[in-house]
């Protein structure tokens, strides 16, 4: 019975190829406008509850469905996102790690330094001096 409703459950993502394609569209759109309005100051880090409840369905849906369009959980999603937005600031602006940190949502800046090298293997100062 769990086996047939697994395979149930993964099969709407298949058939339902149109509406998720729309799904991620809308997902792109609503992490962009969070970090370019800012929002990170105000709310803090963008979540995936937070996102998911933007879209009106489950954070364990959205997950799911971008999971199976491309291979990447929605907090993955978030954190590529976070990262570019990171790099953008990084290269573009005069403000130091932990002011973009905070910009982001980031409480503590630590957190921030251990995610941007998590994710690019250099830490976000030695990103930003090899553009100076």
């Amino acid at each position: 019975m769990l086996t047939y409703c697994q395979r149930f459950y993964e099969r709407q993502f298949l058939t339902r190829q149109a509406l998720n394609n729309d799904l991620l569209t809308k997902t792109e759109i609503i992490i962009n406008q969070y970090f370019d309005t800012k929002k990170g100051l105000v709310l803090g880090l963008l979540t995936v509850e937070h996102l998911a409840e933007e879209l009106h369905i489950s954070a364990h849906y959205l997950s799911d469905a971008l999971r199976s369009l491309t291979g990447m959980s929605a907090q993955q999603h978030i954190h590529e996102k976070l990262i570019a937005k990171a790099k953008e600031y990084l290269i573009s602006t005069d403000m130091t790690v932990s002011e973009i940190a905070y910009y982001l949502g980031f409480e503590q800046s630590q957190s921030f330094h251990k995610l941007f090298k998590k994710k690019t293997s250099i830490s976000p100062l030695e990103f930003k001096q090899s553009f100076n």
